[in-house]
């Protein structure tokens, strides 16, 4: 299977299964689509001479010489290459426990619009403070708690030497000291075995002081820090319990924070609604705050219609013109590389010479068996956005996982369960896609989420057409 498009005065043909990717004149890529009619058995044969004829200035021997080219291409495996790991999703590798998401705080200081978690809450009924006693409703995680799930974790890793774990909320930095204690424990726990941890947070930023600095710089692998763009569309979605909005309140703590990482280790993580279709103009004012390392994304909802508020026979306009935006930022991150301004866009990144293994390409992040979310209870959901639905619910940390056939379900889940994913061309760049995702949109886990799909597959477009410029110098760069 082969995906050829055209964009930015380039044209690609990337190979599915190899990963292959080529860029071609006009007259090889007519030539290879020809192929494609060949391999989809609505033809049998590429005519030179009937290529020749639709391509003035072709001779029928420049025609035979893309076709030896293609030829050796396909003997190489480079090109129309078979699919040969449906084998290895059928296996049904079960991998260890390898990262845990830990939602130490089920209370928020902020009102966000769209916040999937009930503006923290997860289906409670808490409210939104500054400062909250632990204990209050279960509703920030003990110390005890803290601990056991490294316990857990560490218990049910198998022979993984590294394991991430991940502060989430609400907001986290609410239950800062228990919070700096489970790390604390877990340096303890890394002297007694062969494991280490690699802490991350997930911050709104309002809560950012001094301690929190340094203690961020001495022990997260990662920060990750909300900001959704220019004051007024931040402020729009991004309140304060008040009504008021929180750019003011953020904006200089977490340029703070970033700073005293010396720029490594952290990414400047935002959302767009329908507020903000123009989602470019955010993006380059976050860049043009100093900022390198950005993720924008949809945001998630149970009903996207919601989010939007684009009704079903709208999402097609909906959906190209936030096409057209990923294809707007591409052009404008070569750009500044050029002028030497650059910055990082998390879901353009695309490791093209060594990215994931295969495992990952079928089954992707591990959702319900390789990660785990815990909640401030103790209780294990397959991920931060499954928290609080009893369907769900895993088991605890505890007495481990007790709903085996949920578990086994999310472990069979993969690009060759789905049956939009086994023609897509796209399958080994996203694994399926996003689970929380789907269900919330169908009802199923082996389901897919086709807004997302469409967004995915665009930003993939864009990230190889990226590489092809990098490679050739931007010389056919053009809008």
């Amino acid at each position: 299977m082969i995906h050829c498009y055209r964009l930015c005065g380039y044209n690609i043909v990337l190979d599915v299964a190899s990963g292959s990717i080529h860029c071609v004149d006009d007259i090889a890529y007519d030539v290879i689509r020809a192929y494609e009619h060949i391999s989809d058995g609505k033809d049998q044969s590429v005519s030179a001479a009937q290529m020749a004829a639709t391509h003035p200035g072709a001779t029928e021997n420049d025609i035979k010489e893309i076709i030896a080219d293609i030829e050796a291409l396909k003997n190489r495996g480079k090109l129309f290459s078979p699919d040969t790991f449906e084998d290895v999703a059928e296996t049904g590798i079960k991998a260890p426990l390898k990262a845990l998401c830990l939602n130490v705080s089920h209370i928020c200081n902020m009102s966000c619009a769209y916040c999937f978690a009930g503006r923290g809450e997860y289906g409670g009924t808490g409210g939104h403070s500054d400062s909250i006693e632990i204990g209050s409703g279960n509703k920030l995680m003990s110390l005890e708690t803290g601990k056991r799930a490294i316990d857990f974790l560490v218990m049910n890793s198998a022979d993984r030497k590294i394991l991430d774990v991940d502060f989430f909320g609400g907001e986290p930095l609410l239950n800062r000291d228990v919070v700096k204690e489970i790390v604390k424990y877990a340096r303890e726990v890394e002297q007694g075995c062969s494991k280490r941890f690699r802490f991350t947070l997930t911050t709104n930023g309002l809560l950012i002081d001094d301690d929190v600095i340094n203690f961020t710089n001495n022990q997260m692998h990662n920060v990750v820090l909300s900001l959704d763009g220019r004051p007024e569309i931040h402020d729009a979605m991004r309140k304060l319990p008040n009504g008021n909005g929180s750019y003011a309140e953020v904006v200089d703590k977490i340029k703070k924070l970033v700073d005293a990482r010396r720029g490594k280790g952290y990414y400047i993580r935002g959302t767009f609604t329908k507020e903000n279709k123009d989602f470019v103009n955010d993006i380059l004012h976050i860049a043009d705050l100093g900022f390198k390392e950005i993720s924008l994304e949809p945001a998630v909802n149970q009903n996207m219609t919601e989010v939007f508020a684009t009704p079903e026979s709208s999402l097609c306009n909906l959906t190209e013109e936030l096409c057209s935006q990923y294809e707007t930022l591409a052009v404008e991150m070569l750009r500044r590389e050029k002028l030497g301004t650059g910055f990082n866009f998390y879901h353009f990144n695309l490791d093209l010479s060594a990215g994931p293994c295969v495992y990952k390409r079928i089954a992707g992040c591990g959702v319900g068996t390789e990660y785990l979310a815990v909640t401030p209870s103790g209780e294990l959901y397959p991920c931060h956005q499954f928290v609080g639905n009893p369907d769900f619910l895993m088991g605890d940390i505890w007495c481990g996982i007790t709903n085996n056939r949920l578990q086994n379900e999310f472990n069979s889940c993969n690009i060759y369960s789905r049956s939009e994913c086994k023609d897509c061309w796209a399958r080994f760049y996203c694994s399926g896609g996003c689970a929380a995702n789907a269900y919330h949109e169908t009802g199923s886990i082996n389901d897919i989420y086709k807004f997302s799909c469409e967004l995915f597959k665009k930003r993939m477009e864009c990230a190889i057409m990226m590489h092809v410029a990098r490679s050739s110098g931007g010389g056919a760069l053009r809008r």
